[in-house]
Parts: C-alpha cells; sequence; structure tokens
C-alpha cells in the first residue's frame, strides 16, 4: 500500500487541491516569496559559516553550572536521589 511513497497521480491531486485553495493568482506570488526567503536563508548561514566563532571561543559555550561543594571530613558523602528531596 505504502510501498512506492510519493506517485505522480498523487503530486496532481495535490497540484490540483492548492490551485482550488488559493487559486492560480496567488501561487506564484508565494512561490517568489518563499524563493526570496531561501536566497536570505542561505545567504546568512554562509555568512555565519565564513565568520565564525570568535578567536577563544567555542560555537555554544558551556552552560554555567554551580559548583558543588566537597564533603566535609566525617560527614557521609550525599547521594543523588532519583525522587528527588522528600
Amino acid at each position: 500500500m505504502l510501498r512506492n511513497g510519493l506517485e505522480p497521480w498523487h503530486v496532481l491531486v495535490m497540484v490540483a487541491v492548492l490551485v482550488l485553495l488559493f487559486g492560480s493568482r496567488k501561487l506564484p506570488e508565494m512561490a517568489r516569496g518563499l524563493g526570496k526567503s531561501m536566497r536570505i536563508l542561505k545567504a546568512e548561514a554562509a555568512v555565519m559559516r565564513e565568520n565564525g566563532p570568535p578567536a577563544g571561543e567555542t560555537a555554544f559555550p558551556p552552560p554555567d553550572l554551580p559548583k558543588a561543594e566537597p564533603p566535609k571530613a566525617g560527614q557521609p558523602k550525599a547521594e543523588p536521589s532519583i525522587a528527588g528531596p522528600s
């Protein structure tokens, strides 16, 4: 049943539905807008790739995690609880 995936008649039905929903005048405008936005996205991605991260920094800095204090002498080591504090 779904062995062949998308067949040509599926595409024809989808195009017919789009033309009925949006009209033949609106579809070229929508395609033009989509093309413009794709070009802008590609250009911005290329600029980001070209510039890269600043020297000495990674693309994604590690999160600021609170530092855990070591247990004091004579105190039992605290075990993490799965259920959380009770």
